[in-house]
């Protein structure tokens, strides 16, 4: 059976050592799936174009081997799927996507600003991607306001797991290990809902 082609991108000022996201790729690693984790370009000043680019590039070389292919996302990178997922080709479309935590315009957040409007809409996710799932928390603070499930999961129409409390979904929330993630990654579970608090860093 061949190995499952993941891709996994960060957010703004990257993802580091103890993030969930890192934790994950080894884990997935180990699991011998062929994990993607690339350091997008200038993370702390990120731009739209060359970040755009970048997607585009791991995108081909997820597509040169066989297997599912899934993109897991945090923050800043969902938004970079949302404003690509348009321009991904056919050949280029993945199986399964997760997005996790994406900011909103209203966080205000000058570093942020240039990746808005997505120009996201529902037919664009679902010819990216095969499947699309939101998650969220209701307190996160790049999500004023409506929150991520009301402001990114309802216009796109995107399954929901809302997590109450759970901040932007981060170390400092307490995301270091995630086996809810590893779980859904591999194709072992549906939700990333859990059934007990998420484990320390």
């Amino acid at each position: 059976m061949p190995a499952l082609r993941t891709l996994i991108l960060h957010g703004w000022q990257g993802s580091g050592p103890d993030h969930w996201q890192t934790w994950l790729a080894g884990r997935l690693q180990a699991a011998g799936a062929h994990v993607h984790y690339p350091d997008l370009p200038e993370c702390d000043v990120p731009c739209p174009d060359r970040w755009g680019a970048a997607l585009h590039r791991e995108l081909r070389a997820l597509a040169r081997g066989e297997g599912e292919r899934v993109v897991i996302c945090h923050s800043l990178g969902c938004v970079l799927w949302l404003r690509e997922a348009a321009s991904v080709s056919e050949r280029l479309r993945v199986d399964r996507v997760a997005l996790v935590a994406p900011p909103c315009p209203g966080a205000k957040v000058p570093e942020l600003a240039r990746f808005y409007p997505t120009g996201a809409d529902k037919a664009a996710i679902d010819a990216a991607s095969k499947h699309t799932r939101l998650v969220c928390s209701d307190d996160d603070p790049y999500c004023p306001g409506r929150g991520a499930a009301q402001h990114w999961g309802g216009p796109l129409e995107c399954e929901i797991d809302l997590l109450p409390g759970a901040g932007h979904l981060n170390v400092e929330a307490g995301y270091g290990a995630w086996p809810e993630m590893e779980a859904w990654a591999l194709g072992e579970a549906e939700s990333l809902r859990p059934a007990t608090a998420p484990a320390g860093v």
